[in-house]
């Protein structure tokens, strides 16, 4: 019976990740085979090329996606949770602090993390102008209304984001295992009316290809590479459904019906090479292309939904490990943590992705923007994979080269393919990156400098305890929380309270947030109390960065340990830091005024972890930097 249970589960979350992990990737037949083949190339329509492209794309599924992702990355999971975030934590875990390689490690996460968020823009204008397209081939006069009607769907969806997917999420899995079905369907279709082309299945055709056309074959690359676009998606979302699943999905049926509709587009342009204006919707015939926009449009705002989602959670994590500031995250369901909606990403994103699809017009633009991102995200994946393999489970030297090398030489010419089209849209996506990468890097920076001000004029607490209680103060009934950074001594407000209000409260707490290079902190481990004499105490509190800040639910852990907390009976007492950039040190002037204006902008402390707004007391601080 209980084999039977976990049968069942397993089927379910199967299920689940068809729909929220394979949207990007399962939308990529829309266009990858209309784009390898497009005038911009050079790519002779012949026979002899279409059996070299379908076997580059069937063994790319093959060797990128079923060796490097699924087999070898879905491993380096840190404590179940994957992405790039968590995967650049568990490097830096890997080495230590003092390490040469830590900066450079958390540098390159950082890169890495960015052009995820460039992809997180194109995603949706790709794969939803991709799926309107279908109507000029339908009715060519149509063709102005792709992109008004797209910009509608995309502000639609992007404005539903605040609400929630718990609802319409249930019906994600059922949809993209009917679009699965239905490629898998058209794919058959041709290959029953032209089986030579199981022939690609043999790599010879591909290495065959590469030597005859070579620079021809190395640009068109930049195309094929639009076949692999969501394989992050696998690894970013393995918190959220384990590795056995996502592996399930992928040989079953995601694979499977892939490869099915490669070899049948690659056979209807043997067939009928007229088909190449967009190889999709030619597959079966006028008849089907409105039912196809229908279908597709589907499966295209099921996919840039899972990156929506992935963007919120990627920015989350950020914020937890100290590299954006604090915003105001809004939970969208009481049962499921993970769904979450962050209102400045949201419209901040929509309004670069309708830039992106007025800006560049139509799928083909496109496509140089999202194969850069795309490969360069890849690129650092397998680069911080060898960190993890070599110094955080110490398997063999020349193991660890030969693997990663193996696929970081195929990222490397991908991305290389893809970095041609730099001046033709692959700019945008480097661009959007370098910004976000800038801004968080500047943060982290910011945060350091703020970290060592405090530190270099922080009193002692112990020693300032033991001389306060030598002549202890007016002590009156509750209890005083103060909230105490990791490198702060006294906080500014307890000595600003005995300053003018003389007082102090009949127990005192210091309370210290540490946030972990973990996704998650058991309650077993979230606190530690420390008795400071005469009714004072020191609570540590540990945060993963998948955990969810709540600072009253922290203290209620703290009963075991003799410390009870009255709601009505316990004032919090926050230091308001009030940044101020100094010329001459830290960092330059202009990141200076980006860290003060992103200071500025943070979400309240007393907001972000929960505390009651009618239990605070705030106090300024002057920090220079």
């Amino acid at each position: 019976m209980a084999n039977q249970h976990t049968k069942s589960g397993l089927a379910g979350l199967t299920l689940a990740a068809v729909g929220i992990v394979y949207g990007d990737i399962g939308t990529s037949p829309l266009y990858t085979m209309k784009e390898v083949f497009s005038k911009q190339h050079g790519l002779p329509l012949t026979e002899a090329n279409i059996f070299g492209i379908v076997s580059l794309i069937v063994w790319g599924l093959i060797i990128i996606v079923s060796l490097k992702y699924v087999t070898l990355v879905l491993r380096a999971d840190n404590r179940g949770e994957g992405g790039i975030m968590a995967l650049t934590a568990l490097a830096l875990e890997s080495v230590s602090k003092n390490s040469r390689l830590y900066f450079p490690l958390t540098v390159l996460g950082l890169f890495g993390a960015s052009l995820f968020y460039g992809d997180g823009v194109i995603t949706p204008a790709m794969s939803v102008l991709s799926a309107m397209e279908g109507i000029e081939v339908a009715t060519p006069s149509f063709k102005p209304m792709v992109v008004p009607i797209t910009l509608i769907v995309l502000i639609c969806l992007y404005a539903v984001q605040r609400k929630g997917t718990a609802g319409i999420g249930k019906l994600f899995g059922p949809i993209m295992i009917l679009w699965f079905s239905v490629l898998a369907i058209m794919g058959l279709y041709n290959i029953l009316r032209m089986p030579a082309i199981l022939g690609a299945f043999n790599p010879w055709h591909a290495l065959v290809f590469l030597n005859e056309h070579r620079w021809v074959a190395f640009i068109a690359l930049g195309a094929v590479v639009l076949a692999f676009t969501g394989s992050e998606a696998l690894y970013a979302d393995m918190g959220h459904f384990g590795s056995k699943p996502i592996r399930s999905a992928w040989f079953f049926i995601v694979f499977p019906s892939l490869t099915l509709n490669y070899l049948g587009q690659g056979a209807l342009l043997v067939m009928n090479p007229a088909a190449v204006e967009n190889p999709f919707y030619n597959q079966l015939g006028a008849w089907s292309i409105y039912p196809l926009v229908i279908l597709s449009t589907t499966a295209a705002v099921i996919a840039s939904q899972s990156t929506i989602s992935g963007t919120f959670s990627m920015t989350k994590q950020a914020i937890s490990l100290g590299f954006l500031p604090r915003m105001e995250i809004v939970h969208t369901s009481s049962k499921e943590i993970g769904q979450i909606y962050i209102p400045v990403v949201n419209w901040v994103q929509l309004a670069v992705v309708v830039g992106a699809v007025i800006g560049f017009g139509s799928s083909s633009n496109l496509a140089s923007a999202y194969g850069i991102a795309n490969t360069g995200t890849m690129l650092v994946t397998s680069m911080l994979t060898f960190f993890v393999i070599r110094y955080g489970w110490k398997y063999n030297i020349y193991l660890c080269i030969l693997a990663t090398g193996f696929f970081l030489t195929i990222d490397v010419t991908l991305f290389s393919a893809n970095a041609l089209k730099f001046f033709h849209g692959g700019y945008f996506p480097i661009l959007l990156g370098l910004v976000i990468f800038t801004v968080m890097l500047t943060w982290k920076r910011g945060r350091e400098l703020v970290f060592d001000n405090l530190k270099k004029h922080a009193i002692p607490l112990e020693d300032f305890l033991a001389s306060l209680f030598v002549s202890p103060p007016v002590r009156v009934a509750g209890t005083a929380v103060f909230l105490r950074g990791e490198a702060d001594g006294v906080p500014h407000a307890l000595l600003h309270n005995l300053s003018h209000n003389k007082i102090l409260h009949e127990r005192v707490i210091f309370l210290t947030l540490h946030n972990r290079e973990i996704p998650w902190v058991p309650f077993s481990e979230r606190i530690k109390v420390t008795d400071m004499g005469n009714a004072c105490y020191q609570i540590d509190v540990y945060y993963g960065f998948k955990n969810e800040p709540d600072i009253p639910n922290a203290l209620a852990l703290c009963a075991p340990y003799g410390l009870a907390f009255e709601p009505m009976e316990t004032s919090y007492f926050i230091s308001r830091q009030t940044i101020i950039s100094t010329p001459g040190s830290g960092m330059a002037a202009w990141r200076e005024s980006l860290f003060v204006a992103m200071s500025r902008i943070a979400r309240d402390a007393a907001d972000f972890y929960q505390i009651p707004s009618n239990r605070v007391i705030e106090v300024g601080a002057q920090v220079e930097i």
